[in-house]
Formats: structure tokens, C-alpha cells, sequence
């Protein structure tokens, strides 16, 4: 497992003591693990969300793959 250590602003701090408080997490470093999961969680839903969009655009391709390969 790796460790990270990062400098924070004031403020930032005091928001994260204050969720720990409300019991959001444990401590800080579950709080910054639940942080991470969940961008990486959203941003895989943005991904998805937008080769939805995509697709309904028509912006996808779509026919053999070596005529696609040749056209790139």
C-alpha cells in the first residue's frame, strides 16, 4: 500500500476534520481513500454518460476494422 502526503489549505483542513466529525469517516485517510473512489467512480460514469451522448450523436464508428484502420 502505497502512502501520500499532501499539503493542505486551512480551510480544506478544517472541512475535513469537521466530516470526520459527522462521522463521514474514520479519520483522514479513509476520508481521502472514499474521496478518491468516488471521482474515479463518477468519472466512470461521466465516460459512459458520454459515449451515450456520442452514440445518439452518431460521432461513433462503425464497419470493418481494417477499412477504419485505413481511413485513421
Amino acid at each position: 500500500m502505497g502512502i501520500l502526503s499532501v499539503p493542505l489549505p486551512a480551510q480544506l483542513s478544517e472541512q475535513i476534520e469537521e466530516l470526520i466529525k459527522r462521522g463521514c469517516a474514520a479519520n483522514k485517510a479513509d476520508l481521502a481513500r472514499r474521496a478518491l473512489e468516488k471521482y474515479i467512480e463518477d468519472q466512470a460514469v461521466a465516460d459512459v454518460l458520454n459515449a451515450e451522448r456520442e452514440t445518439r450523436e452518431g460521432k461513433i464508428l462503425s464497419g470493418d476494422l481494417d477499412e477504419l484502420a485505413a481511413k485513421l
